[in-house]
């Protein structure tokens, strides 16, 4: 068996599982579980929970869109609802980032060169517009 762990630098005791043998490991096994099932479902909610947000600049939300939706316009919808409070002006420049380059502002070249679409809410001219970017070549749709 073993006992409490020492630290050379401060003589501080740490919990050590290995103390505590059979009554530990499920325990341990159990959080290990629970950790790998949380890690897979946030790896997999993006395209139905929030998207990644890069940041702002100024009014403008910047917004990655994960590839298997990026053509789904409803999937654009459910976003700018979470996104947007509905009585405030909302502006949200989306884009794609396939060549998984580093999420911050100011966004990277890859990610810059992916636009996916425009979203303009402006609360003063009573407007809101949806545009697609013309590269990801949505049928029959205005696109930039």
């Amino acid at each position: 068996m073993h006992g409490p762990v020492d630290f050379p630098a401060g003589g501080r005791k740490a919990f050590d599982a290995r103390a505590h043998g059979p009554v530990c490991a499920p325990v341990v096994r159990a959080c290990a579980c629970a950790l790998a099932l949380a890690t897979l479902a946030a790896c997999a909610a993006p395209a139905n929970g929030a998207w990644a947000v890069a940041g702002h600049q100024g009014l403008v939300q910047m917004v990655i869109v994960p590839m298997d939706v990026a053509r789904d316009r409803e999937a654009y919808t459910r976003q700018i609802e979470r996104l947007c409070h509905p009585d405030q002006t909302c502006f949200v420049n989306f884009y794609t980032n396939s060549k998984g380059a580093p999420v911050s502002l100011p966004l990277a070249d890859a990610i810059d060169h992916e636009p996916a679409a425009v979203y303009r809410r402006s609360m003063k001219r009573g407007a809101a517009t949806f545009t697609w970017s013309c590269r990801l070549q949505v049928a029959n749709e205005p696109c930039f």
